[in-house]
């Protein structure tokens, strides 16, 4: 297998663990772990784990003194504001609508991008927005009668998107470092910054989880989480990135709600309806018709995905 192939399979393994994460958020939150304290968790150990790969293999990092008050911006805005909303929300709607309006986000940053950086919005980036608008306030304001998320799945969207936001802004606010140190060191500072944000929030939280109650499969979808969907996904992504580029790398997104809708038919019995199959058709076309030069040109791509997630 060559090089290339194999940061094709690593990204595409990086998204379906991104994509399906969803299910096994949905399994033990809110019923067995409040979605803060599972915020909270995750970083930290994804922190920790971090970390132990600089020990086992230190570099040194080079940051410059004045950079770590916009890495501590950044994990405020990519880590602590991004995860917070995104476990809260992922726990009240359902994997498809998650999944679906996790792809907002490279949508939101061609906005913030115009907004804050004054690059150009043309034409077909502003049908791009107007398409992935539309796409996330149909699925809002639609019913999703076959999912198992109940009355709450609006507020939950509203959730995710408001991840997506924090996300967005977290990508504007890194690009100037990413020119500057590896990716690697910035997971480090973002996620270690965002453990010291997130254990205050959550402390309390963390305090009423019902740790007997967990069984096999809660165990299995805790550490799904937060070693598959955050420290190998996010090093996964970031071995496509240097093999692959940004722009490349960051089209794979369009993959996350397929591994979402086909995990949540077998698992969770949804089905998919002409709302959602609308929505994902005006999403996707707005994230591509808003990226379209990204093909060309390596502008503002995620450093991190997930989103989120």
């Amino acid at each position: 297998m060559t090089e290339k192939n194999k940061a094709r399979s690593a990204v595409l393994l990086g998204n379906f663990f991104f994509g399906t994460s969803v299910i096994a958020v949905k399994h033990i939150s809110p019923s067995l772990i409040h979605p803060v304290a599972l915020a909270t968790i995750r970083i930290t150990v994804a922190s920790f784990l971090f970390w132990a790969l600089y020990v086992f293999r230190p570099v040194k990092t080079g940051i410059v003194r004045k950079d770590y008050l916009r890495l501590f911006f950044c994990a405020m805005a990519g880590i602590a504001i991004n995860q917070s909303f995104s476990m809260r929300g992922m726990s009240l709607t359902s994997p498809i609508h998650a999944s679906l309006l996790v792809l907002t986000t490279p949508i939101t940053i061609t906005f913030l991008a115009a907004w804050f950086l004054k690059e150009s919005l043309t034409p077909l980036k502003l049908i791009g927005l107007f398409c992935g608008i539309s796409g996330g306030a149909l699925l809002i304001f639609s019913r999703d009668l076959s999912s198992q998320a109940g009355g709450q799945q609006s507020l939950g969207d509203s959730f995710v998107i408001m991840g997506a936001i924090g996300y967005s802004i977290y990508v504007i606010s890194i690009k100037p470092l990413m020119a500057k140190y590896r990716a690697t060191h910035i997971l480090q500072w973002v996620f270690l910054f965002g453990s010291f944000v997130m254990l205050p929030l959550g402390w309390q939280d963390l305090r009423h989880v019902s740790w007997q109650a967990f069984d096999g499969i809660s165990w299995f979808s805790l550490s799904y989480i937060v070693i598959g969907s955050t420290f190998l996904g996010y090093q996964l992504m970031n071995y496509g990135i240097s093999k692959l580029g940004a722009a490349v790398t960051g089209s794979y997104i369009y993959t996350q709600p397929f591994f979402a809708t086909i995990a949540s038919m077998l698992l969770l019995n949804e089905t998919l309806s002409l709302p959602k199959i609308a929505a994902a058709i005006l999403i996707m076309s707005g994230v591509f018709l808003s990226n379209y030069k990204s093909r060309n040109t390596q502008e503002l791509q995620p450093p991190l995905q997930g989103g989120d997630k």
